[in-house]
């Protein structure tokens, strides 16, 4: 997939938020021959996610509302009610994709826990189900165990995910 450098972003943090090696970002990107040396408005290539224009599916996180809607080519599949973050962790607003998954992560993070691409956010279960509909989390996206489970079966890393 492509990304598109952000201002302040370095190729450490890029490597960070999308689970990839530095060495790994260089190969995919041979036009880089300073890692010192990267802009703001560059494109490059993040190796292993596909083009999250060729996924049927997306992700639209309302943050207000404490609702995660899937779609599947633009229409609506599912709403499922989150908790989001609370005043001083709050959940990021922006553009992600899902780089990763782990299923039982342990801990307060339920059944399954999908990375997003900003190291530390994902969309995960919960252990406390009553904390679903409340701003409580430390920024991630909380889900119930059993949607986040039928959530992370139909849609692959790479999904693009918006939280507004």
């Amino acid at each position: 997939m492509q990304h598109i450098i952000k201002t302040g972003e370095t190729l450490y943090s890029i490597s960070r938020d999308y689970r990839v090696s530095i060495p790994a970002l260089l190969v995919a990107n041979p036009h880089i021959t300073n890692v010192n040396m990267i802009q703001a408005g560059w494109s490059i290539l993040i190796p292993g996610l596909p083009d999250p224009r060729t996924i049927p599916y997306k992700i639209v996180v309302s943050k207000g509302n404490r609702t995660l809607q899937l779609l599947r080519n633009q229409t609506l599949v599912k709403r499922y009610p989150i908790a989001v973050g609370k005043m001083l962790t709050q959940t990021p607003v922006g553009s992600f994709v899902i780089v990763n998954r782990e299923p039982n992560p342990g801990g307060p993070y339920g059944a399954m826990w999908l990375s997003l691409s900003k190291a530390g956010y994902g969309i995960h279960g919960t252990n406390n189900p009553s904390s679903i509909g409340k701003d409580v989390s430390h920024g991630c996206i909380r889900m119930y165990n059993l949607d986040v489970l039928e959530l992370s079966r139909q849609v692959p890393n790479g999904t693009s995910v918006t939280i507004q």
